[in-house]
């Protein structure tokens, strides 16, 4: 028998994969809801990110409390699964440096990415990364830290495809409702929610443009939010037309309960997922040559598209073959 080849190995020969990272990501402030959002992820799994948020959960005046609470949060029990993030004040806000300072020297080596909302410009984004990297150097930290920028100003959106292609990047981010409010009322507010947000033309547009600039450069592409809280059968739809539509592979949450309908709705179709594990492993069995399956001819390109494919479902908290999961052990 032909010895076993990792697909990570086989399919990506030195090549920098795609992230395969949960499709929900959901945003806490303060402590309690930080804390909050841990407990939950404890009981359902790493199927979702926190992203513990400074820009808009730090009280005016207090953001190195705040940032140093942040440091508290990620360094404590309650993070098992380090699939926590952090969002950092805004390239014109003067506290962007000091969370920088205190969140990657404090935690630097567990924080799962760190987010960069409202640049205005590429210029501004290279300016955050390249002290973000700075800072780590210092810190004696090695890995790179994944780095998330949020689109929601016109010239980010003019610039979207060098943001993506900054060092670093992880996710490109679309920001809905600061997009739409520097319209000036050129875009009505019923585009801050479905069906406008999906049909307006300056919207579908921008979204299009995010999701395109991401995939060319290999990050991932990140919807905005519901509004309606409460409602899981919208955010399961917006999800999944954000998804299927437009090409999202990931999605804001701002309350506990859209949680699930978001992963739900990224989800890869479970036969989809029984079909590329079949496939995968007879194409493992024949170290990776072209084979048929079901009448239909597979190769490399197609081994590829179903191994993201699985990985993202391993994410989801999807099962898989028994046979499957040892490429997850």
């Amino acid at each position: 028998m032909s010895q076993r080849i990792h697909p990570r190995d086989a399919l990506f020969g030195g090549e920098r994969p795609f992230p395969v990272i949960p499709s929900c990501e959901h945003f806490a402030g303060s402590e309690k809801l930080i804390t909050k959002a841990l407990e939950l992820q404890q009981k359902l799994g790493p199927i979702f990110d926190i992203t513990m948020d400074c820009e808009d959960g730090a009280p005016a005046g207090r953001e190195k409390q705040h940032a140093e609470l942040v440091v508290d949060l990620q360094k404590s029990a309650a993070n098992v699964h380090e699939h926590a993030g952090v969002r950092i004040h805004d390239p014109s806000h003067a506290a962007w440096r000091q969370d920088v300072d205190i969140i990657v020297r404090g935690a630097g080596d567990r924080i799962a990415y760190l987010t960069i909302p409202k640049p205005t410009a590429a210029a501004q984004v290279h300016e955050v990364i390249k002290y973000v990297q700075e800072v780590a150097r210092g810190a004696g930290i090695q890995r790179e830290i994944p780095i998330h920028v949020l689109i929601e100003t016109h010239g980010a959106l003019k610039d979207a495809f060098e943001i993506a292609a900054a060092p670093w990047m992880q996710v490109l981010d679309f920001g809905l409702m600061d997009f739409v409010s520097g319209h000036h009322g050129a875009i009505p507010s019923s585009a801050m929610k479905s069906p406008g947000q999906f049909d307006h033309a300056l919207v579908a547009r921008a979204k299009a443009t995010v999701v395109a600039a991401a995939l060319a450069s290999g990050v991932v592409p990140a919807h905005n939010v519901t509004l309606d809280l409460k409602n899981v059968y919208q955010t399961h739809a917006d999800a999944r037309r954000a998804n299927q539509e437009f090409g999202f592979l990931r999605m804001w949450s701002i309350y506990p309960a859209q949680i699930q309908p978001i992963v739900e709705a990224m989800a890869p179709d479970f036969s989809e997922v029984a079909r590329a594990c079949e496939i995968l492993l007879a194409a493992e069995a024949a170290s990776w040559g072209p084979i048929q399956h079901a009448g239909d001819l597979h190769d490399r390109a197609t081994y590829r598209y179903f191994w993201e494919l699985v990985q993202r479902a391993r994410v989801s908290g999807q099962k898989l073959p028994e046979e499957a999961l040892r490429w997850f052990a």
